[in-house]
């Protein structure tokens, strides 16, 4: 019941904030019982922290074991950065850093080409293979009709 509770608490509440205009740090291995409360806590010391994100595996709903805290201010971001990098949140020494890349825009999650390339393969891969059987297939056609002319002569 307990952990019901923390997953509620870390799924957002309405629309998302307008993040385009926030500083976004990436914060690593955080414990997995750590949640969105605690980081805006923790982080909100430093300045106002606009949005907090805690991603979740696809399948098994749990926490994967990093988030993105979100700041309005540059400075407050820099400053949480530097205080917050390295210490200790919940039994484990997190590291801090700004965001390279922005979120994906797309609905599927993963690296940020590799549903790409992988759909890109597959496609390949279910062209060749449908090519094959239109062949396999025309050849058998060619063949029947050759065979039937050859039986009318």
């Amino acid at each position: 019941r307990d952990r019901d509770r923390d997953r509620d608490r870390d799924r957002p509440r309405g629309p998302p904030p307008d993040v385009d205009k926030m500083y976004t740090l990436k914060v690593d291995n955080l414990s997995f019982d750590t949640n969105a409360d605690v980081l805006k806590d923790k982080f909100g010391k430093y300045g106002e922290v606009g949005d907090v994100y805690i991603p979740r595996d696809r399948y098994s709903q749990k926490p994967r074991g990093f988030a993105f805290v979100r700041f309005i201010d540059k400075r407050d971001a820099e400053d949480a950065m530097d205080a917050m990098d390295s210490k200790d949140l919940d039994g484990r020494e997190i590291r801090v850093q700004f965001a390279r890349h922005d979120r994906p825009k797309h609905g599927r999650g993963g690296g940020r080409y590799r549903d790409d390339r992988r759909d890109r393969y597959r496609d390949d891969r279910r062209d060749r293979y449908r090519d094959d059987r239109r062949d396999r297939y025309r050849d058998d056609r060619r063949d029947r009709y050759r065979d039937d002319r050859d039986r009318r002569r």
